[in-house]
């Protein structure tokens, strides 16, 4: 495989065309994984509003883990980064060495805390009784693959930071085209698909729930395999061998701490505050919570170029901070956050002007459409603040002032979301609606507060150990 880092430091680039480079990878990757998640709700949207609960019932748990494999993948990225910036590329793979040893360890147990806890934690959540079999099933069988989910996460972080966006972009690619597949054989039923005037007799293990779990599981185990593949092949410029110190470094892992365990923090806060968000919808009944899960779900499509040009801002302000480039690190930063707000203004305004036919894409329940779609309308107004929100954070990272994005989603969400929502559905009694209110009051917070911060300036001092 062709390996192309983009030189983030080439002064013979402009910094427009060096953003689109690194981020048009991520934000494809991104926007593919939304589009197969909308064909893997679709499909076990078909099965009904309770399958799809037991599915919704785990988002949010399932979530809280991500972002904290992303919190530790976080703080090895970013510190290589820096050191690809300084000149440094044996202490950069020294660096990847660790964080391979990391997260063999913290896998394997995540694994076996996933499996013993399974059971109990949709009951925990709020879930109705009839859906908590099949959610515990969903939740165990998708965590089984814990250890290639965080090899999905480490070494993507690890390939993006370093200039190298496509790599984890074809096998996202692959991935999720096995998970399409697998879905189509293990959720149905065996039955005659018309094709063309043509009609194939189709094989299904008829597994519903628990064959999208599958799917789910062996995707990612293929992806984490391949991606970690990539980080030991000659084509990767920072190969990793097994040769050489195996060992904790101590210092390697305190920066690790330093940078990441604010965006674990800012994670757990947010995460907690989903599940609570979770457990409050789940009591308004599974209409309900079967539409905050599908709107939530459709409108992840208008964040993505979000998320693609934060990552794409991290590893540029990391690379250029490195370098001593901070009038560099600034024009980057400043144009990501240009394109996001401007790329995401577009796609709330496209929520709102076809929310029902997004809703339509999931679920033929009429009552979850209706609901949904107002959702969707709600929270399209938010988008140019979530944009603010989701690519400053990735400055502030890259910069390593990680604690404002913490704090930043701390008074967001149980400052403004958690309150709000409790008055609106539960003392107003206005239904599902009043969380989607609190959301977009969250989001816009956020974002004037990230805003205020990056026009501050103060984030480019932050990078001292």
């Amino acid at each position: 495989m062709a390996y192309k880092p983009v030189n983030v430091l080439d002064p013979n680039v402009t910094a427009s065309k060096t953003i689109l480079l690194l981020a048009w990878p991520t934000i494809a990757e991104q926007i593919l994984q939304i589009m197969v998640s909308y064909v893997d709700t679709a499909m076990v949207g078909s099965l009904g509003a309770q399958a799809t609960a037991s599915i919704a019932i785990n988002s949010s748990f399932i979530h809280l883990i991500n972002g904290v494999m992303n919190a530790a993948a976080l703080g090895f990225g970013v510190q290589m980064a820096r050191l690809i910036g300084e000149g440094r590329p044996e202490k950069a793979r020294q660096v990847i060495r660790q964080g391979l040893l990391v997260m063999l360890m913290a896998g394997l147990g995540l694994t076996l805390a996933i499996q013993l806890a399974a059971d109990r934690v949709p009951a925990w959540l709020g879930g109705a009784p009839a859906i908590l079999a099949h959610a515990a099933a969903y939740l165990r069988i998708v965590m089984s693959a814990s250890l290639m989910s965080m090899s999905v996460i480490f070494c993507g972080t690890i390939l993006r930071f370093a200039g190298d966006t496509k790599t984890p972009l074809l096998y996202n690619i692959l991935t999720n085209l096995l998970n399409v597949a697998g879905n189509f054989f293990l959720i149905f039923q065996p039955r005659t698909v018309h094709i063309m005037g043509h009609s194939f007799h189709v094989w299904g293990a008829g597994m519903g729930v628990e064959g999208a779990a599958l799917a789910t599981a062996a995707a990612t185990a293929f992806s984490g395999l391949m991606l970690l593949r990539a980080l030991f092949s000659n084509a990767f410029p920072l190969k990793v061998t097994l040769k050489g110190e195996c060992s904790l470094d101590r210092d390697i892992l305190n920066y690790a701490w330093h940078l990441g365990a604010p965006a674990a923090y800012e994670r757990l806060i947010l995460s907690s505050g989903q599940i609570l968000m979770t457990r409050l919808v789940a009591g308004l009944g599974t209409a309900s919570l079967a539409a905050y899960h599908l709107a939530n779900t459709a409108e992840s499509i208008s964040y993505m170029p979000g998320y693609g040009l934060a990552v794409a801002a991290t590893a540029l302000v990391a690379q250029s901070l490195g370098a001593e480039k901070p009038l560099l690190a600034w024009q980057y930063a400043k144009r990501c956050t240009q394109y996001g707000v401007g790329s995401m203004a577009f796609a709330g305004l496209m929520m709102f002007l076809f929310s029902r036919q997004l809703m339509m894409i999931f679920t033929p329940d009429p009552q979850v459409i209706a609901l949904g779609a107002i959702g969707l309308k709600i929270m399209a107004f938010s988008e140019p603040f979530f944009a603010l929100a989701i690519v400053i954070s990735g400055v502030l990272r890259g910069a390593g002032d990680t604690k404002r994005p913490f704090y930043y989603t701390s008074i967001g969400m149980w400052g403004v979301r958690v309150g709000t929502v409790i008055l609106l559905c539960y003392v107003l009694e206005i239904g599902v609606y009043g969380a989607w209110v609190g959301m977009i009051l969250d989001l816009m917070a956020r974002g004037i507060l990230s805003l205020r911060r990056f026009l501050g300036g103060q984030w480019m001092g932050a990078q001292n150990k």
